[in-house]
């Protein structure tokens, strides 16, 4: 098993843990390390597409609608086989 130290940790963080871990009926380093367990086994971090996050904040569930302009160009396409 390893072991964490955590430095410059505010005082109130530590005692609203404390009373928090005393509420749940363990000892503080017992809910800190559930803690860690927790959200150590979360994917939140993990990358996501753009465009689910685009529809995720702007989608249509959040009554943004953007209607988008088809894609071209006037360009010259190009022959490389010449």
């Amino acid at each position: 098993m390893a072991n964490i130290t955590v430095r410059n940790l505010p005082d109130q963080t530590k005692e609203i843990l404390r009373v928090q871990a005393a509420q749940s009926g363990v000892s503080l380093e017992s809910y800190a390390r559930h803690i860690l367990q927790a959200a150590s086994n979360q994917d939140r971090f993990a990358t996501k597409n753009i465009t689910e996050l685009a529809i995720q904040y702007f989608g249509t569930k959040k009554g943004v609608e953007l209607a988008l302009p088809e894609r071209s160009s006037n360009r010259k396409q190009i022959d490389f086989d010449q």
